[in-house]
């Protein structure tokens, strides 16, 4: 065990979110503990993996286009889960070489992966800490030390606000991390979109049977946790539907051209961006 993951310690008898999310999006880095919850959303719930693609897919394109349309060449990634495919520094530094990205987890395993993937990635740190304790990531060594918070910084919330309950006070997790950026700044969040709907109270009760967490929130619900932030053209869209690209592919449908009837369970996961003024 190196230093970098000395005292992490990984437990294959109890599911993992992030472990569980990776099963969904087609990932090895899963025990049958995590399969097991993730089969209950492919076999009882069909489709609903979707929800993973278009939220993946949404997150990399709302980090290319905070590179290739904006100044900002900071990224704090909050419950940023295992490493996977086109990763927030993979295309951020894409564009816009340089660019500075603090990833934030509490799994173990998310650590162990993500610092192995970054040993020689000089511009890129993983912190352990939990995004309900914002304070302990702010002033981490590595944040302090990679990131410039004099600067604009872009802070993601990718599919992890939902993961914390009302009593736990989303809005001022949001509302600390708005404090400590300066104007320019933006930040993206992508969240379980609720749709009033049987498949929306099974899934929701799928994940608080499993984690204790997992609250879906309505569109109004989710603007309310960026209060004080400009919300950018689109607003509050189903993840597909937040920019889609221009090509083809699972995350969108064609750009210019009529798109096309999104599943229900595409339906369940939004994405927005906001600056601070």
């Amino acid at each position: 065990m190196t230093p970098m993951t000395e005292g992490l310690s990984i437990d294959p008898t109890k599911p993992s979110i992030a472990r569980v999310y990776d099963y969904l999006l087609g990932g090895k880095d899963n025990y049958a503990v995590d399969r097991e919850v993730g089969d209950v959303f492919k076999r009882d719930l069909p489709g609903s993996v979707a929800i993973a693609f278009a939220n993946r897919a949404a997150l990399t394109r709302a980090v290319r286009e905070i590179a290739t349309t904006t100044g900002v060449r900071q990224f704090v990634d909050l419950g940023s889960g295992l490493p996977t495919a086109d990763n927030v520094h993979e295309v951020a530094q894409r564009h816009a070489p340089g660019s500075r990205v603090i990833y934030v987890d509490t799994d173990p395993q998310v650590l162990v992966h993500g610092r192995a993937l970054l040993e020689r990635n000089e511009h890129t740190r993983v912190v352990a800490a939990d995004v309900r304790e914002p304070e302990a990531i702010r002033h981490h060594p590595d944040t302090v030390e990679l990131i410039d918070f004099e600067r604009p910084v872009a802070v993601m919330f990718s599919a992890i606000l939902h993961h914390v309950n009302d009593e736990e006070d989303p809005a001022g997790i949001v509302r600390y991390w708005k404090d400590q950026v300066p104007s320019g700044s933006y930040f993206f969040v992508s969240h379980f979109r609720s749709g009033n709907n049987a498949e929306t109270a099974e899934a929701e009760a799928v994940l608080q049977q499993t984690f204790g967490r997992g609250r879906w929130r309505t569109d109004e619900e989710i603007l309310a946790l960026l209060d004080g932030l400009e919300i950018l053209e689109p607003g509050v869209v189903p993840a597909s539907l937040w920019h889609p690209d221009e090509v083809t592919g699972a995350d969108g449908p064609w750009r210019g051209q009529a798109p096309r009837e999104l599943t229900v369970w595409e339906h369940l996961i939004a994405a927005t961006l906001a600056r601070k003024p």
